[in-house]
């Protein structure tokens, strides 16, 4: 059945549609008639959010990931500000899951009023419009990031389980849940003196396309949000990694000015900051903006609305602006500063690095995401307030005030040269008509749906391209070289550089081009092509600095590529007539392939019963096997040894246990969060009183360390109180995979290896490849990295280093066939998070430099110098 049409798609045409124009838009072989009560559908909260994600997440995508994550700490943020809460943790564990806790209130567990008998924690997790933020009489005076009552509601719809743990009233209580459904009540855990929320959870892999978190991307914004919230303490830890960072900034948007401007050298010393407060259409609006010039040519101004950023800004941003053009040219007139430029908005913005944040009652934004605010009270507000204390700045800082006169006075001056540099570059046939340059191969067909320009590093990998290319849609432009870093110069000396100027003549585009430029630019897809080596990298930088600075609206619509090599060529070391080579376009991709060849001609035999694993139960053995690799490292970084576990902590099913529990100086392990509660209520009986939990800092001992001993008597009474449960989140994978391995007959022992009692080795699994080759393995750990060894043997493997060392042939076949080749779309989804990164890597200041190195140096895989 097709769905009904959209009747937002014929609004604007009402008038004119008839019942027989929407017949024809239908298949034909339906009518009106089939379209009934029974196509209608009511989707009710969870299975609404489920069903249509990105209208409450933004998309399924990586953003829609990482936005879980922010909805959630938002709320703590929420409770930061409003006084209650002083610590955010969050928490990627192994198994990609997250955990986000504070120690705040705690969402209230009490039952609430019509909504038959159930707790608030259940309804605000599981009701769309249900939270403690509407009105001006909720629990939070101060404006918050939360409006709707959706953001958790829609985690918890989207994930594939959720778990809730609240502290209040002197209680832990927790309650769970799988997509969005209650599956564990509201319990009682213990005791506690604390206070807070703590949600865990897992996106869902049936709705999102990838459900890798980027620890990166957590970052960059708990960081910003501790710039933000003032005193606020935030711990980011990526448990599949042990990186961890901690922020705590107590002038927050000062510092924030200052982290950056870190990579720029700042035009005055001081950090303007202005903090006031306005009366709202709904209440006090609170203003807090901090401004700093610096010696750069871009502005990097960040809007934020109730602690959330505003990527497409707003009425604060739109009321700062106009507060900044009009005080700047009102102080220049009174001191007659401006001469023979009359400078505008833009030219005072050159260099101009500023954070605003407002806080406002019952703030209004275009979507769910909130990319922009639209409260128009606030306009006025901000530009008032940021008006009258700048002039009265200006006044005690004469020094600073002509600083800032002067720098947007050097700007328009630039600006007006930049100009007619431009009109002499056109006029003479330069930039973006005729006299296109020498070495570009252009191509035949110019129409913007299939013409592309590949930008291409070198002028042998440029020939190459040349002779390989489709000739008909492609053309090709050879860069010599590194071009010129443009974030280190003004427009003048950027129009002189022959690289960039053979740039902007080939794509036909001016430079800071509008939209209207862009739609008459001369190929549709713009394409980056260069090595995958490290000089590689760092030309491919410069351009994508190039343009985002210069052809940004070419960014905006999308017209920015780039090319994806692969990183190996396989080829058999003697290939048969005809057999052509196949290409990789990753590290892990290849190390599949090796997997999957070495699988072939080969079998497995289990030496102490004769079993033969061959053909498809073999490959499928094969990939459950390779399924544990990374779960069970992961769960020794946790300093729990495999063969610990598995020979004494076994279910008799063969399964791992899936909690750890420290409780009066001993350790035990339960399967089931109901046999962990069934021990605590007997210990709680036997001795008569509650359980204390463990506070949330409190870190769990390893199988080595003597807190798992038993404690000195004189601490026996505070010991046996305090309990803390770890949840192994990496052990919900490893048994649904020992599950699918008991069908095969294997079990955890078989992955322990073995020694005979002289103490040598034993070799109860033996790989039989082709005819006569055998690999003897001591357990299955050993199989996957035996199967690679296999796989690789009698193939010729290529890693390329540089586009060079591809012929035409290959070069066409790997990175420009249409249908084969894989390009990667540059986007404005994250634009302050790289113009920082374009700062700090192409700007004067080695410093941030070098730290940005240190940190990523250990993610660096496959390194080619």
């Amino acid at each position: 059945m097709s769905e009904p049409m959209d009747s937002d798609a014929l609004e604007d045409d009402n008038e004119d549609v008839n019942p027989e124009d929407i017949k024809k838009m239908l298949p034909e072989d339906k009518s009106l008639d089939d379209y009934g009560a029974e196509q209608i559908k009511a989707l009710k909260g969870i299975e609404g959010i489920r069903t249509r994600p990105a209208m409450y997440i933004g998309d399924a995508g990586t953003n829609g990931l990482h936005h879980l994550v922010f909805e959630v700490v938002d709320n703590s943020i929420d409770e930061a500000v409003n006084g209650y809460a002083t610590t955010i943790n969050v928490v990627i564990h192994s198994d990609n899951s997250v955990s986000v806790s504070d120690d705040g209130r705690g969402i209230p567990v009490g039952p609430m009023a019509g909504m038959g008998g159930r707790s608030a924690l259940e309804v605000v997790l599981t009701e769309i419009h249900a939270g403690g933020k509407f009105g001006r009489e909720s629990g939070y005076k101060m404006g918050t990031g939360g409006l709707h009552g959706v953001g958790i509601t829609a985690v918890n719809a989207v994930s594939e389980w959720l778990e809730a743990e609240v502290r209040r009233e002197g209680q832990v209580w927790t309650m769970s849940f799988a997509c969005g459904v209650l599956t564990d009540p509201l319990k009682k855990l213990g005791k506690t003196d604390q206070t807070g929320t703590k949600l865990t959870f897992k996106p869902d892999a049936d709705i999102f396309s990838d459900t890798v978190f980027s620890y990166e991307t957590l970052h960059r914004r708990l960081q910003e949000l501790a710039f933000l919230s003032p005193g606020v303490r935030i711990h980011i830890r990526d448990e599949r990694t042990e990186q961890s960072d901690e922020f705590h900034y107590e002038n927050g948007l000062v510092e924030f000015v200052k982290y950056l401007n870190r990579a720029s050298t700042p035009d005055y010393n001081d950090v303007i900051d202005i903090q006031g407060e306005g009366e709202g259409t709904n209440g006090k609006v609170f203003v807090h903006v901090a401004i700093q010039h610096n010696d750069t040519f871009t502005e990097n101004v960040r809007a934020f609305a109730n602690n959330i950023y505003n990527r497409e800004g707003g009425t604060h941003l739109s009321g700062f602006r106009a507060a900044i053009t009009r005080t700047i040219n009102n102080y220049a007139k009174q001191n007659n500063l401006f001469k023979d430029v009359s400078p505008s908005g833009e030219d005072f913005r050159e260099g101009l690095t500023a954070v605003v944040t407002v806080r406002v009652p019952e703030p209004s934004f275009e979507s769910q995401t909130k990319v922009k605010l639209a409260n128009s009270d606030v306009e006025g507000i901000v530009a008032s307030l940021v008006g009258e204390k700048l002039s009265k700045y200006f006044e005690e800082h004469p020094q600073v005030a002509k600083s800032i006169c002067t720098k947007g006075e050097r700007a328009a001056e630039a600006r007006e040269a930049a100009k007619k540099a431009r009109e002499m570059v056109r006029a003479e046939k330069g930039t973006t008509t005729g006299g296109l340059p020498e070495k570009l191969r252009d191509c035949r067909n110019h129409d913007l749906d299939v013409s592309e320009l590949y930008l291409v590093e070198g002028q042998s990998a440029g020939g190459s391209a040349d002779t390989g290319r489709d000739s008909t849609t492609q053309a090709i432009l050879p860069l010599r070289g590194k071009i010129l870093n443009v974030e280190k110069a003004q427009i003048v000396k950027i129009l002189g550089n022959a690289e960039v100027a053979a740039m902007f003549k080939a794509i036909g585009v001016p430079p800071g081009a509008e939209l209207e430029d862009v739609e008459k630019r001369r190929y549709g897809k713009i394409i980056l092509m260069t090595d995958a080596d490290v000089d590689g990298s760092h030309i491919r930088t410069l351009l994508l600095t190039f343009m985002f600075r210069h052809m940004r609206e070419l960014v905006r619509n999308g017209c920015i590529y780039i090319a994806q090599p692969p990183l190996y060529r396989v080829q058999r070391k003697n290939p048969k007539k005809g057999e052509h080579p196949r290409y990789v376009q990753t590290h892990e991709q290849m190390m599949s392939e090796l997997i999957e060849l070495g699988t072939r001609d080969s079998r497995l035999k289990y030496e102490s019963d004769g079993t033969i694993f061959e053909g498809d139960h073999f490959e499928k053995v094969v990939g459950l096997v390779n399924d544990l690799e990374e779960p069970f490292e992961l769960l020794e970084r946790r300093g729990i040894e495999l063969r610990f576990i598995v020979q004494n902590h076994l279910s008799p099913e063969g399964l791992l246990p899936r909690y750890r529990l420290f409780f009066a100086g001993e350790q035990r392990y339960f399967f089931h969060k109901e046999q962990l509660e069934e021990f605590l209520e007997y210990q709680e009986k036997e001795r008569g009183k509650e359980l204390r939990v463990a506070d949330d800092e409190d870190q769990a001992p390893t199988d080595a360390d003597e807190s798992a001993e038993a404690k000195p008597e004189d601490a026996e009474v505070e010991v046996e109180l305090a309990l803390q449960v770890v949840d192994m989140h990496e052990v919900r994978q490893i048994n649904q995979t020992l599950k699918k391995l008991k069908e095969y007959g294997i079990k955890a022992e078989n992955f322990l290896s073995g020694v005979n009692r002289a103490g040598e080795s034993v070799f109860p699994w033996i790989i039989q490849h082709g005819e006569n080759g055998e690999v003897l393995l001591t357990s299955l750990r050993e199989l996957i990295t035996e199967i690679r060894k296999l796989g690789e043997k009698g193939l010729s493997l290529t890693r390329f280093k540089g586009l060079g060392e591809m012929d035409p042939e290959e070069l066409w076949e790997t990175s420009m066939d249409v249908e084969s080749r894989l390009l990667l779309q540059v986007t404005m989804e994250d634009a302050a998070a790289a113009d920082e990164i374009f700062r700090v890597l192409m700007g004067d200041h080695v410093e941030p430099r070098r730290e940005f190195i240190e940190k990523h140096a250990l993610e660096v895989k496959d390194l080619d110098v």
